[in-house]
């Protein structure tokens, strides 16, 4: 095969592989809505004050928390009332959509949203945005171009990183150009342009710079954004697969990998993920694994949207609509850094 087809095959594979994927582990139970919550103030209400309506992909999450807590730390610096839900799935985008309307209804004076599905609520995001209160996108964008600014990481660029991390990571624990490398993936999305993004980045790269024998296994699994499918997903991969290494392009996905490689103490598997849990940092800071995270900068995602949300209701405009907000690759090698210890302790 020759380089210029493989690099087409990647991409192509990239988009058509979330279309099949799925966790297909008898155990895996089939996936329920569970109903969103209500709306619960993160701020002291007074009436004088602009209402910010801020709605996040998974409230069991430690990502989302952070930026539950930078929406609540600057909505209490700027004055403004903010109040809060989303869902317990990255996947329940209808429930998104009803607390989109319930914000309208409320009487929002913005929306701060990180959509679920970034093509089936497009459409119930441009509604919101053309019955004018601004909406600010965090994390993930949104299939319209009805929508204020999006504060996020540059995906493709980050999915670039992750597969430079992880050839790094390969070659520095002893494997060659001739080594036969399988690398799994499991996915928390099909529908997330983030994780698309980051998947085509990383096969761009990956096939750009790792030797020819090192593979990317064909089968990418899906978890729907819950950890305990994620851990199902990362047993059958290492069931069926003779892997060398994992990717996950997404928090929960990367705590399901994390999560089996203690349990099962696979010391030579290498982990490249996305984000800081307790789980990744407890393989990240041990001498006995090889793991590499990219974390966000999602503190700075949500203080940076409520900002904005504020400018725009006081009638600012700009035509800037995505503010890249970075990332910093964090391996054993590095966890003493400046830079590295300051965006860990701010997230």
């Amino acid at each position: 095969m020759t380089v210029i087809w493989r690099k087409m095959a990647a991409l192509v594979a990239a988009v058509l592989l979330l279309t099949l994927c799925g966790c297909s582990r008898n155990q895996r139970e089939e996936h329920h809505t569970i109903v969103a919550p209500e709306f619960v103030p993160l701020t002291t209400i007074r009436e004088d004050q602009p209402n910010i309506y801020l709605i996040v992909k998974n409230l069991d999450s430690n990502y989302w928390q952070v930026i539950i807590d930078a929406v609540r730390d600057t909505g209490y610096d700027l004055n403004c009332n903010v109040f809060y839900s989303g869902t317990y799935s990255e996947v329940d985008w209808t429930e998104q959509s009803k607390l989109l309307d319930e914000a309208r209804d409320s009487g929002a004076d913005a929306v701060i949203i990180s959509p679920d599905d970034s093509v089936n609520l497009a459409g119930k995001i441009s509604e919101i945005y053309r019955c004018g209160i601004p909406v600010i996108l965090v994390d993930t964008i949104a299939n319209t171009e009805d929508f204020s600014i999006c504060y996020m990481t540059d995906n493709y660029m980050a999915g670039q990183q992750a597969a430079d991390e992880m050839i790094r990571s390969l070659f520095e624990n002893g494997y060659g150009d001739a080594d036969k490398v399988l690398i799994g993936i499991q996915v928390g999305s099909t529908s997330s342009q983030t994780i698309n993004e980051r998947l085509a980045g990383f096969y761009q790269a990956w096939y750009d710079s790792a030797p020819d024998s090192w593979e990317i296994c064909n089968e990418i699994l899906c978890n729907d954004g819950e950890i305990g499918i994620a851990e199902d997903c990362a047993e059958e991969l290492f069931d069926k697969y003779d892997l060398t290494g994992v990717f996950a392009p997404n928090n929960g996905s990367t705590v399901g990998f994390a999560r089996v490689i203690e349990e099962r103490e696979l010391h030579d598997m290498v982990l490249v993920g996305f984000d800081y849990s307790d789980e990744v940092r407890q393989l990240v800071e041990s001498d006995e694994y090889i793991a590499s995270t990219l974390l966000q900068r999602q503190y700075d995602m949500g203080s940076l949207a409520l900002e904005s949300a504020l400018e725009f209701i006081d009638g600012e405009e700009t035509e800037l609509k995505f503010v890249d907000t970075g990332v910093i690759v964090v391996n054993s090698s590095d966890l003493n850094s400046p830079e590295v210890c300051d965006a860990i302790a701010r997230n």
